[in-house]
């Protein structure tokens, strides 16, 4: 049994906690025939008092500089869970110093720094992985098993979506999501970049595109320390700063082999507290999936009788391994936490078999393209093409 030395950086936060819990929860669901993992290091410059932090890796230590996990020879993963704006600096440094590396998405700021880090990945021989853990859910497993099989015909329209209501609220104070210069694609970045790893996991590259991006909300209170999430009185003295990325998009796109999709998403979706999903059309059946049902695929094909045609509710279980590690029975739902220790799990799998599995720097490369050509194609007001590399 091979272990992996794991340093988190961004420990603190949100998704620095999801991952460092996953790396220690998954051996008991998914086993440790793959391997399993050692949060050696949480690096984080936050006003948490280190005795927290390290309480929840026993045995790690906590180092304020990523350099100096970077550096380390006896870790073997960096793990980033960083603002958008530090992906770029912190990958190169990692696959340079010879370290595997799992990266939140947007993976960085433009192709051209994507590609750089798929090269240099190539070069060293390392394994690569972004944090794309929507489609991880083993329900999107079987939506992609249907459209393999050819269960519903050729591919002929992607329709997704994804909203939440994170600023929907005019006075939601400004965080760092809102702000070009730590996050430039803004939720395009953010929240598109789901949506498109659905299409890219399901239909395939996307060619070309047209797209509208935009500010709702051009100016927010500032509450310094505040979370994702966390609710503020404001007393009328706060400073104002300006929103410099966009807080909606909508999307018309081309798929190489032919197929259509239109996307909308957005960070200020008044009521929507989480909303994503989508359908897929095709010649012989369509595939519509929602969140609100998490595990849960509609199904419809053509080959059923006139008279009996219609959506089919087929609930993921126990005979996808991946579900089964879990829970015994269909229909009580994997969350969110769930799919990150399925990633987890899958990314120390990776290392161990030294066989990279999607979606690797090549999967965020390709996103980084589409969420580049939205941001041009907004700018010119104009079709995109999107390269093969």
């Amino acid at each position: 049994m091979t272990e992996v030395r794991v340093a988190v950086l961004g420990a603190s936060g949100w998704m620095g906690k999801v991952h460092t819990m996953a790396y220690q929860t998954f051996p008991h669901f998914l086993g440790t025939a793959g391997g399993t993992a050692r949060v050696v290091a949480l690096v984080q410059r936050s006003p948490l008092p280190p005795e927290e932090l390290a309480a929840r890796a026993p045995g790690a230590r906590v180092l304020a500089d990523w350099h100096e996990a970077v550096a380390d020879p006896d870790i073997d993963l960096i793990d980033i869970c960083l603002p958008d704006s530090l992906h770029y600096e912190v990958a190169k440094a990692a696959l340079l110093a010879g370290k595997h590396v799992f990266c939140e998405k947007p993976l960085a700021d433009t192709p051209e720094q994507t590609r750089e880090l798929v090269q240099i990945a190539r070069d060293k021989g390392v394994i690569t992985r972004v944090g794309h853990g929507f489609p991880r859910n083993p329900v999107h497993d079987m939506a992609r098993q249907i459209i393999e099989a050819g269960e519903i015909g050729t591919v002929t329209m992607f329709k997704g979506c994804q909203h939440v209501d994170m600023f929907g609220d005019p006075l939601v104070p400004f965080m760092w999501r809102a702000d070009g210069a730590q996050a430039p694609t803004g939720i395009v970045g953010d929240t598109g970049s789901h949506v498109f790893s659905f299409m890219e996991f399901l239909v395939g590259r996307v060619a070309s595109l047209v797209a509208e991006t935009f500010v709702v909300t051009p100016r927010r209170p500032v509450v310094e320390g505040l979370g994702l999430g966390e609710a503020a009185a404001l007393t009328g003295t706060e400073r104002w700063a300006e929103v410099s990325n966009p807080d909606a998009a909508q999307v018309l796109c081309r798929f190489e082999n032919g197929a259509h999709g239109m996307v909308d998403f957005s960070r200020v979706a008044t009521g929507r507290k989480f909303m994503q999903g989508y359908e897929i059309y095709g010649t012989k059946g369509s595939l519509v999936y929602s969140y609100d049902e998490v595990n849960r695929l509609r199904f419809y094909t053509n080959e059923d009788r006139i008279g009996r045609r219609g959506y089919r509710a087929i609930d993921v279980g126990p005979e996808h391994p991946g579900y089964a590690a879990f829970l015994p029975l269909p229909n009580f739902a994997l969350g969110y936490n769930e799919t990150k220790i399925i990633e987890a799990a899958e990314v120390i799998g990776s290392i161990v078999s030294g066989q990279p599995k999607w979606p690797t720097f090549e999967t965020g490369h390709h996103i980084t393209q589409i969420v580049d050509a939205c941001m041009e194609s907004s700018r010119r007001r104009a079709w995109v093409d999107i390269p093969a590399a």
